[in-house]
């Protein structure tokens, strides 16, 4: 058993807390903006609760973070209050953040200055992979701090791995956002074509899934596509926020994302339409306006 720290619970960071708790069997002291959510946390899993991120992150073994964007991830680590400030020598920080990989080698370079550990492990999988405990984990960090934080990470995960250095887990993040927008894109192409064609979408879903354009996304989410529902999973606004992180990273990096920028602004015409809370799927909503 680990004394661990988690900042931040959203709709992601909540279940993840609760699995360290009740899988990982760690002794747990959470720190929430929202004090009164904290409490609640507390009271359900029996663990502890903490008024700022300081005292929550005080002689822990690990610090667990999942906040909104890179201001809130310095605000909660070097900040006024924050957890940089009171954690042990050797510690370990893990920050399941999506956020530039110019702020984790910030954050790694700081760690190191104040001798503990700094890993950016952003996750993909969403709110159900957390609340199921299915998480995929993509680290950037040190091989050392990555061993031995890997097992405490397994409470909410089923896929964790170390892609390199300090930054190397958001850019990992960013190639899987850049992957799933052109892919929600296609199928919300696809299905409306086929609408418009007159065909069964079920069926037609049904034979070309078992073949070279079936995904996860066509698996899982053209029946409520089909249906017009737009009420499951990640949203449109936290979609355009991490499609930015791509687009500003190519732009220092040199790579060329044009499909990438036009669905970003196919998103954007999503929230105009008042999708902003809908989730990424509602592509096909546009199409059909």
């Amino acid at each position: 058993m680990a004394t661990v720290t988690f900042i931040g619970l959203g709709v992601m960071g909540y279940p993840m807390a609760g699995h360290l708790k009740t899988r990982g069997g760690h002794d747990v002291t959470v720190f929430n903006r929202n004090g009164e959510k904290a409490k609640k946390w507390a009271d359900a899993f029996q663990g502890n609760h903490a008024p700022t991120p300081g005292e929550a992150a005080a002689d822990k073994d690990f610090v667990f973070c999942c906040v909104g964007n890179d201001d809130d991830l310095r605000a909660v680590t070097t900040g006024e209050n924050g957890a940089f400030h009171t954690m042990k020598k050797g510690a370990i920080f893990v920050d399941h953040t999506t956020a530039s990989a110019e702020v984790a080698r910030e954050l790694d370079a700081e760690a190191r200055k104040r001798g503990f550990h700094f890993l950016d492990a952003p996750v993909s999988g969403g709110q159900a992979g957390a609340e199921n405990g299915v998480l995929t984990v993509m680290v950037g960090g040190e091989s050392d701090a990555f061993d031995r934080a890997k097992p405490v990470i397994e409470s909410f995960a089923r896929m964790v791995g170390l892609m390199g250095p300090a930054g190397a887990g958001q850019l990992t993040k960013m190639i899987n956002q850049i992957c799933i927008a052109g892919l929600v894109q296609g199928l919300a192409e696809g299905i409306h074509f086929g609408k418009k064609a007159g065909l069964d979408i079920e069926k037609v879903i049904e034979v070309i899934s078992k073949g070279a354009a079936g995904s996860w996304q066509m698996e899982n989410r053209h029946k409520t596509m089909n249906a017009g529902k737009y009420d499951f999973g990640f949203a449109v606004d936290w979609m355009r926020k991490d499609l930015g992180i791509c687009l500003d990273e190519a732009d220092r990096n040199g790579a060329q994302l044009p499909v990438t920028a036009l669905v970003d602004q196919f998103y954007k015409q999503v929230q105009t339409m008042g999708g902003n809370r809908w989730d990424t799927s509602s592509l096909l909503a546009r199409l059909e306006k």
